[in-house]
């Protein structure tokens, strides 16, 4: 009797894999990735520009976070797809039916996973030196931080295009505007004019305390459920019409060109995933960890020309009632950064929104989304667009 089987999900195109040791003297986790990583590719017979896809584990020595983008820079990747795989010995297992779920999802096409663990004797020699970029051309020159590693990207983009601190102080000045319509917000009651972000204390020449996000105690939570099981729930269903991610460097030293960072690709993929135009967008709930950033997603979603947001910014109005509402909650500036969670804020507000249960900034007729998460230093981006039923 024949068995029928499903449909494939994926396919396991390359193998690679290094022979045990008993101990890995001066080997980095890094570079036993690499070996191993190579060998599949090799195996698979594929370019390994074709892989846009990358699942790895937590153990890995030379950096506690930002794993994906740290390997990803390592092999040269730029994955349109990355996640840490935390499973102990299920971690393996578990890669492949995530990755087969992100190419059923459409997000990537050939993902590379990749377990590597490094061994040493009690009294042995030092590592070999981690030479991550980070390591290696940031950290030994003072960018050892995220303020400083966005001022030098806000300092970039002002010595490109000679764009101005009023202007970037015009984005904390909507943020705060924005948060006087939410109470739980940090700077609910405390607005800011341009003139108030220009005078704050410069923390990293170019970028003023206004500039940068608050750290706050809080947190976030969203319930992800099938089409049909949500017909069922309490509160009307916000569907995700479209993702895009991009990974494009770790270390600031190797960024890309502003006009081709990471949001530039992922926002294009989710606007096509999801059939529509950024012009279409009710909301743009933008991740602003600073200033600087939400500028770069202007530009890179195509809202107005490089280097035109200030005069962009002068032309229009971003309050609810405005033609372009952004970050209506008050941002992560106005808001507060309440770590990871403070990304998550960025769904919460967008969710709420196409509900209709924002009073009183609710967005009229509000239906689409444009939400972004950004990670690192601009070098790790995840697009959405979210809608609700008209």
């Amino acid at each position: 009797m024949m068995i029928k089987h499903r449909v494939p999900l994926c396919a396991i195109a390359g193998i690679g894999e290094i022979s045990p040791s008993r101990y890995s003297e001066g080997a980095t986790t890094l570079g036993m990735i690499a070996a191993a990583a190579r060998l599949a590719v090799l195996d698979s017979g594929l370019e390994k520009d074709a892989v846009d896809g990358l699942l790895v584990g937590t153990q890995i020595g030379e950096t506690p976070q930002h794993v994906p983008a740290t390997v990803a820079e390592y092999l040269g990747l730029q994955p349109k797809m990355a996640n840490v795989v935390d499973l102990g010995g299920a971690s393996a297992a578990g890669m492949l039916w995530r990755a087969a779920a992100a190419i059923e999802f459409g997000m990537c096409e050939t993902v590379l996973c990749v377990l590597a663990n490094t061994r040493e004797r009690e009294k042995s020699t030092p590592r070999a030196p981690n030479r991550n970029p980070i390591r290696e051309f940031d950290v030994p020159f003072g960018a050892s931080g995220a303020n400083t590693s966005y001022a030098l990207l806000k300092q970039r983009h002002m010595a490109e295009y000679g764009s101005t601190q009023e202007q970037f102080a015009l984005i904390a000045y909507w943020a705060r505007k924005n948060a006087q319509l939410n109470p739980d917000a940090i700077f609910y009651g405390k607005p800011a004019s341009v003139e108030d972000v220009l005078h704050s204390p410069m923390v990293v020449d170019p970028l003023h305390l206004y500039e940068i996000v608050m750290p706050v105690a809080g947190g976030a939570a969203f319930v992800v459920t099938s089409p049909r099981a949500a017909r069922f729930s309490k509160a009307p269903p916000v569907y995700l019409l479209g993702a895009g991610e991009k990974l494009t460097h770790r270390a600031v030293s190797q960024a890309p060109p502003l006009i081709s960072s990471p949001f530039s690709y992922a926002i294009s993929a989710a606007l096509e995933q999801a059939g529509v135009g950024v012009q279409e967008m009710d909301l743009l709930s933008l991740y602003d960890c600073y200033t600087s950033v939400v500028a770069n997603t202007l530009e890179n979603a195509g809202l107005c020309s490089p280097g035109k947001f200030g005069d962009w910014m002068k032309e229009h109005s971003f309050g609810h009632d405005g033609d372009w509402p952004l970050n209506t909650h008050g941002g992560q500036l106005g808001f507060g950064q309440a770590d990871l969670a403070g990304g998550m804020s960025h769904i919460i507000e967008a969710v709420r929104q196409l509900r209709h249960q924002a009073d009183p900034r609710q967005i009229r007729n509000a239906r689409l989304a444009l939400v972004t998460g950004n990670g690192a230093t601009m070098s790790e981006v995840t697009a959405l667009i979210l809608g609700a039923e008209s």
